[in-house]
């Protein structure tokens, strides 16, 4: 799968923040989700966004794709402000529609992908059907280009949601929950299609998820999101009981089940589990 992107490979520490927050504010009408929220994130890391419901996660994709605007502090993406439809950022939304008695073909979706920003002269088909066979190529999904998408599985779809999010050979992919429909297989299978794309492109990933442990081997870096706040980091620095003690201002224990599974148990999250 790496063949098709001759890109660099790994994070680039010699290059500028792809994503640098400084003391971010954000909310909606007079509600703020964000207080605070200092961070960065390196061209090439691969990101996990988690925390509880209502955190504040997708409002992080938001920002970032220019949809919304802080009310204060500064955010920049590749050193300027966010703006939208920047086609340096793929995108994969928390919510596909696929009409149950659709004969769209997984391929022609792909192909959307890289027709759809481009507009009257200069459209290319040739062009287009090549781009999608690349990015079906490097997620694993040529066996689903004919296929039509009401036939395919939550696995085979988030494969070929990911090829249009990619096709566009971006430098950021921002994948909003993509694990949450399947089983721990499927995920654990998606997880290693990203991160071989993280790794055969150095593109800079932030994935947001409900569960830490499919993506725990693989990540660079955690944003975790709570009360208001944000702390980010390797997973070792802020996936500890005194680092989301101190988020969520209340006792945080960070612990291991039989399975060597993370489970996250207080602050805000009474259930337990891997906060989503």
């Amino acid at each position: 799968m790496t063949e098709a992107f001759p890109h660099a490979t790994g994070v680039r520490s010699d290059r500028a923040p792809a994503i640098s927050a400084d003391h971010v504010r954000v909310g909606y009408r007079s509600d703020p989700v964000w207080t605070d929220a200092t961070f960065s994130v390196r061209p090439g890391e691969f990101v996990a966004v988690i925390g509880p419901n209502g955190a504040g996660k997708t409002t992080m994709f938001r920002l970032l794709l220019g949809i919304q605007r802080p009310w204060s502090g500064s955010l920049r993406v590749f050193g300027a402000a966010p703006r939208r439809g920047n086609p340096r950022i793929g995108y994969v939304p928390q919510r596909h529609t696929i009409d149950a008695d659709s004969h769209v073909a997984a391929e022609a979706l792909v192909r959307l992908g890289a027709s759809g920003a481009r507009w009257g002269v200069g459209l290319s088909p040739a062009r287009d059907r090549a781009a999608a066979a690349r990015a079906l190529e490097a997620v694993g999904a040529t066996p689903l280009a004919g296929k039509p998408l009401s036939t395919l599985s939550g696995g085979e779809l988030q494969r070929i949601f990911l090829a249009e999010a990619l096709v566009g050979d971006p430098e950021m992919l921002l994948l909003d929950e993509p694990l949450s429909n399947l089983d721990i297989r499927r995920a654990r299978e998606l997880v290693e299609v990203v991160h071989e794309l993280v790794l055969a492109r150095g593109v800079t990933t932030l994935l947001v998820a409900h569960d830490i442990n499919p993506l725990i081997e693989c990540l660079d870096k955690v944003i975790y999101i709570a009360n208001g706040r944000v702390a980010s980091g390797p997973p070792s620095e802020v996936l500890t009981s005194p680092a989301l003690s101190a988020l969520y201002g209340a006792p945080v224990e960070v612990l291991h089940d039989s399975r060597g599974n993370l489970v996250i148990v207080g602050g805000e999250d009474p259930h337990g589990g891997e906060n989503g």
